[in-house]
């Protein structure tokens, strides 16, 4: 066995490890932990593949972004665990045969072998490059304008989820920037002239007391 193999056993096995984990543990915080911790594997393996760009992807975006928010979002909300485990024996049989689908399936697949394709000799000639430089020729080439589209309407989304989020709301106060810039300082501020000392006003008489013989 050499080093690649045992590498991908131990991500093999880090990552299941890790997946069980998610579906097991009591603490939705200590879930979301081994959901990061099964992701990081998996790019691991995909750098065993060879597959850099698909390794640093789901790094970046799932591990940096996705699993940071649901981190942050568990770890502020108050989630009631007994509410969420009501139920759990009521759909147990059908979750269990899906899963034995699932695990049947995988198991033919393994044991079945995977059928491998005869790599296409290359030109005489050609530059060898990696696959995130191929991926990336491909991407603002062939599929520029679905890639130009894409990120129109990931930009349209992102304005259309700022603006859902500032709404006018009845209970806070709202500033019109549009005002601010056009305010000037005699309609904030009056100056009141006051004389700089005062005459001490004179003391009242005092009155006379009455006195019993």
């Amino acid at each position: 066995m050499d080093v690649t193999t045992g590498f991908f056993y131990l991500f093999s096995l880090a990552l299941l490890f890790a997946a069980f984990r998610v579906i097991t543990a009591r603490n939705p915080v200590h879930a979301v932990l081994f959901l990061m911790l099964a992701f990081s594997q998996a790019s691991a393996l995909w750098l065993l593949l060879k597959a850099e760009f698909l390794a640093i992807t789901l790094v970046l975006v799932y591990l940096g972004a996705v699993m940071v928010l649901f981190l942050f979002v568990v770890m502020m909300i108050n989630l009631n665990m007994d509410g969420l485990r009501q139920g759990f024996w009521k759909h147990f049989p059908l979750a269990a045969v899906i899963g034995v689908v699932i695990a049947l399936e995988m198991a033919y697949v393994l044991l079945g072998g995977f059928r491998t394709t005869t790599a296409v000799p290359s030109a005489p000639g050609a530059v060898e490059v990696s696959n995130t430089q191929a991926l990336g020729y491909l991407l603002y080439t062939r599929y520029l304008y679905p890639l130009e589209i894409a990120a129109v309407i990931l930009v349209v989304a992102m304005i259309a989820a700022i603006a859902l989020t500032l709404r006018r709301r009845k209970d806070t106060k709202a500033i019109d920037p549009s005002e601010q810039v056009r305010v000037r300082a005699a309609d904030r501020m009056t100056i009141v002239k006051v004389a700089p000392t005062r005459a001490a006003p004179p003391p009242a008489p005092a009155e006379p007391v009455e006195t019993k013989a």
